[in-house]
């Protein structure tokens, strides 16, 4: 184990769309950066190296977050490198999306297994070296179908609601040791997801949103910086919304 005086900061799901903004939002000299990725190793080089254009230091891994071992192998070279863990963000998930009548079995697992689970097991390895540091920060990427559901998103919105309990149980758990856990539970925000919507659709979601506009994934990553900083010491079991008002 190594004395790194720097803070180490952990996003699953950080090769690309809203993790790569939460990598870009972290990156700096003073910040170890450690994602995982499923399968797009080009794009966690991609991700590494804007990090680094911006005077950071990030360093990919390809982790299943469904896995156990998998996570704990991620969880313990982060540990053996740095000696400590500052700041999780669980952000990998997938869509498997369908009405509950056609949805098959497997698309419900593989969506709760990765969204909800993985989220579970990142948080319990990461909760152990913060609680010996008195002090540290979770944040989960939930979404506002988590709260209001979905047609067509059951098994999407269930895992997304499951990790608001999640994160309401944590941060309970993890207070006395000077742990926050908090939620970002963004709206429409403009990706690669939703760059194949058609335009009426398009124009119906914006229709919905009181400022008038799709978000971005750098307002997702600026809540997500925000809850993990000095400024946020007093916030914990809480959801915000970046949603422009489509929630409220």
């Amino acid at each position: 184990m190594t004395d790194n005086p720097r803070r180490t900061v952990v996003v699953t799901g950080g090769s690309r769309g809203i993790g790569r903004a939460l990598c870009l939002a972290f990156a700096g000299p003073d910040t170890s950066l450690w994602f995982n990725y499923a399968s797009a190793e080009d794009a966690a080089r991609e991700t590494e190296r804007l990090v680094q254009s911006k005077g950071g230091s990030a360093r990919g891994l390809k982790v299943d977050v469904r896995s156990e071992d998998d996570v704990k192998r991620f969880m313990k070279t982060v540990l053996d490198e740095t000696g400590r863990i500052d700041v999780l963000v669980n952000n990998a998930g997938i869509t498997r999306d369908g009405l509950v009548v056609r949805m098959k079995e497997s698309d419900w697992d593989d969506v709760m297994d990765t969204n909800l689970k993985g989220a579970f097991l990142f948080s319990k390895l990461a909760a152990r070296p913060m609680m010996q540091q008195h002090g540290g920060r979770i944040i989960n990427i939930t979404s506002m179908v988590g709260v209001t559901g979905n047609a067509g998103q059951a098994n999407y919105a269930s895992s997304k609601a499951g990790l608001i309990g999640l994160t309401k149980s944590l941060a309970r758990e993890l207070a006395p040791r000077n742990i926050t856990v908090n939620a970002v539970a963004p709206g429409y925000i403009e990706t690669d997801m939703t760059a194949s919507f058609t335009d009426s659709t398009r124009e119906h979601v914006l229709s919905m949103i009181p400022l008038g506009r799709a978000g971005s994934e750098d307002d997702v990553a600026a809540a997500v910086a925000f809850l993990a900083s000095d400024s946020a010491s007093y916030i914990t079991g809480q959801v915000i919304h970046v949603s422009g008002g489509m929630y409220i």
